[in-house]
């Protein structure tokens, strides 16, 4: 086993023990109480951007964190503070205006890439030009933001069915990337038809975002920057899993920004800034218990793609439904966790009014206390807890019935 760092300087890898680095991690997330007092901004800045894809998580990102109701929270979208925005790999993000024109950039290329499947289709790209302005020329006449079926009416035959052959493709008509072209280049923004960013209904506005004055190498480091200040580290397969960039193009953003390796007690090499190596010298596991309950989508997971590293030895083997909680890459369950270590699982039961959890051992009274207050929290605030778009109270009623089972056996 390795047991020097290979970064001069670096605290020795022996001391870099998973249940450290766990809480270097939670620290780094501002879930250890220092993000209190942050707005929206600010800790979506500091802990990483929140995962959307019409779930909550990014209400409980910012709730766990600093203590921010849903009203705040819609409020500062309405604001333009906060917006949702397709990003890195082109996946949506809430995210802080001061990274929307860059943010879109990373996201560019997906978008064109959606073009790509309609030239197969036989579309020309000068049909989808054409589309786009056909499009803002709508939305500058409309009184107010569109929804994607009143722009299709509106546009009539400008928008090409594309049969059968284009569902099996995942594009019946040339509207979407259209959309997501100009959406991609900040001409329009899309807005949560209700106000709330735990749905996926939306209509659209025109924007005139200017364009970040940023090269791709520049947006490329500034994202890796960010990226390994929102984890205090990374191996580079986790960092190109969430960037999206190719092995040459994450050592060069690495390279740029200072990056330097470091070897963990398990032989692991991070990636890590150099500002993050003095700090995590100097650094201690808190003494006392500091219990969140988070989403299966929040950065402290969804940043690395790594649940396995947050659990304890003694529980990567725990199965529910059938299936070993070390061996998914992707966790289904929501987590309670503890200094960065997965305690336990939960999903929300809408018709009881209660949280439905499985805590891997007895539950101390901050847990209680914590499980009590998030599920309040849900209630007033929310009335819900979805993951996705998709999720509902039938949909995850196997998975509420399976920790209710657990925590009692």
């Amino acid at each position: 086993m390795t047991t020097e760092s290979t970064t001069t300087g670096a605290p020795p890898a022996a001391t870099l023990t998973a249940e450290v680095l766990r809480a270097w991690a939670w620290h780094r997330q501002g879930l250890d109480g220092t993000a209190a007092g942050l707005t929206a901004e600010e800790v979506l800045a500091r802990a990483g951007w929140a995962r959307s894809v019409g779930g909550a998580n990014p209400y409980l990102t910012l709730f766990a964190r600093a203590g921010i109701r849903r009203t705040e929270v819609d409020a500062d979208v309405l604001a333009l503070k906060i917006l949702e925005l397709p990003a890195a790999r082109g996946c949506t993000y809430v995210l802080g205006r001061e990274d929307f024109d860059w943010a879109l950039q990373l996201g560019r290329d997906a978008a064109e890439s959606g073009f790509k499947i309609l030239g197969r289709l036989g579309v020309e790209r000068s049909e989808i030009a054409l589309l786009e302005e056909q499009v803002q020329h709508i939305l500058a006449e409309a009184p107010g933001p569109l929804d994607p079926r009143q722009l299709k009416d509106e546009l009539g035959d400008s928008v090409r069915n594309l049969g059968e052959e284009g569902r099996k493709k995942g594009v019946s008509t040339t509207l979407p990337t259209a959309l997501g072209l100009l959406q991609s280049d900040g001409r329009i923004r899309r807005i949560p038809a209700n106000g709330r960013l735990d749905q996926q209904r939306y209509a659209y506005e025109l924007w005139g975002l200017p364009p970040s004055p940023l090269d791709d190498d520049e947006v490329r480091a500034r994202l890796v920057d960010r990226y390994l200040g929102w984890t205090g580290g990374a191996t580079l397969k986790q960092s190109q899993w969430f960037t999206g960039f190719t092995v040459a193009q994450s050592r060069a953003a690495l390279a740029a920004v200072g990056a330097v390796e470091v070897t963990t007690a398990s032989g692991e090499v991070l990636w890590m800034l150099p500002d993050d190596v003095e700090r995590l010298e100097s650094f201690e596991v808190p003494a006392e218990e500091q219990i969140q309950l988070l989403a299966s989508t929040d950065s402290l997971v969804l940043l690395r793609r790594n649940p396995q590293d947050l659990l304890a030895g003694e529980d990567l083997g725990k199965k529910v439904l059938g299936s070993a909680l070390g061996l998914q890459g992707d966790l289904t369950d929501h987590i309670i966790t503890d200094r960065g270590r997965i305690i336990g699982l939960w999903q929300y039961d809408p018709v009881k009014e209660r949280i439905a959890r499985w805590l891997f051992r007895a539950p101390t009274q901050a847990v209680k206390q914590r499980i009590a207050e998030v599920e309040a929290w849900i209630r007033e605030d929310l009335g819900d807890f979805r993951s996705f778009s998709l999720d509902s109270p039938a949909s995850r009623q196997e998975r509420i019935e399976a920790l209710n089972a657990a925590e009692l056996s």
